[in-house]
């Protein structure tokens, strides 16, 4: 059935004029999207073969406007009017007034092109025909569609009502004032929209789901178990969600088939599915909608974790520890200081032993100066602070280690520099100390062979600021003692952090996934597919990043990361892992982030 006039799409629509919307798919992202769409005052024709979905779309809708009376975000009246705006149906013809359509079925080819295909034989010619996809292509639907030029993508993100980013898609068909009257229509519905091209992923799960998988994998090789995955990404980077959690709230099965489309289109190894997804999708455990996928829940559809065979055991699997009273901390400065904080507030005695002592005596001060925050902050007392100041003896040497009982050292990152400094703690440590270094990326075991006490030497990864973050990598190589292993994590629970275990390997849990995403995100501005601002809007408000991918670049340093990167590429040899050209590009020309007053962006100087 043809088209029985041209829409004329010279000028943009009103997002008013979508006053009336079809929502195809009442599961959890269409139920979702028409709440948003009736508060928001349309008028919302819900649509689903299964006339108990369509049920359950309204009592959802019921129970969430109810909650919103109860903590008067809204009125009775406004909640009845709200319910009188949403009407479900089993056919496709209720769409026939609509002036947008949303379809959000399953994320199947053929069962999407048969939704258009019949919403094409009921629409006005002016309706604009969204697809709710984030991995199968707009333009091949377009393209199969009557009216291409009306086809575009709406892609909202779950939980709709709280997420703000909404992705709006075009392909190369798509008529401009589509695209226009949609991205009105995301704003007036409170939404930040950002416009991108077809692709599958778009920004946000385009960068996303490359990091769930390579933390699928790193679970699969048994690198870290699923708890320590996710603690480390919540810990270490601020995310509301651990990897394989959030895998499976998304669904495995769903991840699985974003990462066939993405890796169809990039032929990057980093976005081939980890077999361990395509197992679990096959045993139909798809995460919290079937009640089992990394994790297992209480019951199908619950986001309650339960214990089942893979939960840790109780701590005393761990070997005996030896007694840690007092810690030397090898540095002067800012992850140095910090560390030594950390232990003084914990009531350990602490020697802080730099170059000289007057570099000493300046990382002191510096404590004296956080302390002293804390204090002014109602953190801590007067007393307690005086307290961890003289616990903190200041040294201009590293004999001045001889007795203490762990030494650590947050000296630069270089190996030749750590391996001196390994052999000179040798010398200098009484037998039976812990040797730790804070590398965030090179190997542990090359400052343990430094040495002739390799079983005595662990990798402690504290993040910065170390006073604030919780999180500890605990990385024991191939020869460090068990004992020696139990004691550091005995520590770390002393000084309220929470370690996590992993091998000796590049980038270790954290850096390991944070910086392939990074890497990944420069790519996307090198191919000019996304703006700095709309990749770091989209992390934030689509991904619960704390920060976006270039501002973080930009506070971390971009020396810092390409080294990084550098690293795991030399490790891993994957091409994928290559650091992005522009990277080093501005690495070359010396802009390094913040801390020179421009990297991606530029900054003004203090």
């Amino acid at each position: 059935m043809g088209p029985q006039s041209t829409p004329d799409l010279s000028t943009p629509a009103s997002p008013l004029s979508l006053s009336t919307i079809a929502v195809v798919g009442l599961g959890t992202m269409g139920t979702g999207i028409a709440e948003v769409l009736t508060r928001a005052g349309r008028e919302v024709i819900g649509i689903d073969t299964d006339e108990a979905a369509a049920q359950q779309a309204v009592a959802a809708l019921e129970g969430a406007t109810a909650r919103a009376v109860a903590r008067e975000r809204i009125t009775e009246r406004e909640r009845q009017d709200i319910l009188a705006r949403f009407r479900t149906f089993t056919d496709l013809q209720a769409a026939a007034d609509a002036d947008l359509v949303i379809e959000v079925v399953p994320e199947d080819y053929e069962l999407k092109r048969q939704v258009f295909a019949g919403l094409d034989a009921v629409v006005r010619a002016d309706t604009i025909l969204a697809t709710g996809t984030n991995a199968l292509s707009v333009t091949r639907l377009a393209a199969d569609s009557q009216r291409p030029e009306r086809v575009l993508g709406v892609h909202f993100f779950n939980p709709a009502p709280a997420m703000k980013l909404v992705e709006v898609v075009s392909s190369v068909l798509t008529a401009p004032t589509a695209v226009a009257a949609v991205t009105e229509l995301a704003r007036d519905l409170g939404k930040d929209p950002i416009a991108v091209g077809d692709r599958p992923g778009f920004v946000a799960d385009g960068l996303l789901f490359g990091y769930l998988n390579q933390a699928a994998a790193m679970y699969e090789a048994k690198y870290a178990t699923r708890e320590d995955i996710d603690a480390a990404m919540r810990l270490g980077c601020g995310l509301p969600m651990g990897p394989l959690a959030l895998l499976d709230l998304i669904g495995v099965d769903t991840a699985r088939t974003v990462l066939e489309a993405m890796y169809a289109e990039s032929q990057d190894r980093l976005h081939a599915p980890a077999p361990i997804l395509g197992q679990l999708a096959e045993a139909g455990l798809t995460g919290r909608k079937a009640g089992r996928g990394f994790y297992t829940y209480d019951a199908p559809g619950s986001g309650t974790a339960v214990p089942d065979a893979e939960s840790p055991a109780a701590a005393d699997e761990l070997a005996a520890g030896r007694t840690v009273s007092s810690v030397g901390v090898a540095g002067s400065g800012t992850m140095a200081s910090g560390i030594a904080e950390v232990f003084a507030k914990a009531g350990f005695k602490v020697v802080l032993a730099a170059r000289s002592l007057e570099k000493a005596e300046k990382a002191k001060a510096r404590i004296a100066k956080s302390l002293g925050r804390s204090v002014d902050k109602g953190r801590m007392s007067a007393e307690a602070r005086d307290t961890a100041l003289a616990s903190i003896t200041p040294a201009g040497a590293l004999d001045a280690f001889a007795d203490v009982d762990l030494a650590v050292e947050a000296v630069a990152e270089d190996l030749a520099v750590k391996q001196e400094l390994f052999r000179t703690l040798d010398k200098v440590c009484k037998p039976g100390a812990i040797l730790a270094t804070t590398t965030s990326s090179l190997p542990v075991v090359a400052c343990a062979r430094a040495t002739s006490r390799p079983q005595d030497v662990i990798g402690m990864h504290f993040f910065n600021p170390a006073p604030a973050m919780k999180l500890v990598e605990v990385v024991r190589t191939v020869l460090t003692a068990d004992d020696v292993h139990a004691t550091v994590r005995a520590v770390c629970a002393k000084v309220r952090k929470h370690p996590v275990d992993c091998g000796d390997r590049a980038g270790f849990i954290v850096n390991a996934l944070l910086f392939p995403y990074l890497n990944n995100a420069i790519k996307m501005v090198e191919e000019h597919y996304a703006s700095l601002d709309d990749i770091d809007a989209a992390m934030k408000l689509g991904g619960g990043y704390p920060m976006g991918p270039f501002e973080l670049l930009d506070v971390v340093g971009l020396d810092v990361s390409l080294a990084i990167e550098k690293v795991l590429h030399a490790e891993f040899r994957d091409p994928g892992l290559a650091p992005a050209p522009l990277l080093e590009h501005l690495v070359a020309a010396g802009c390094l982030g913040r801390k020179t007053g421009r990297g991606f962006r530029e900054y003004a100087r203090r």
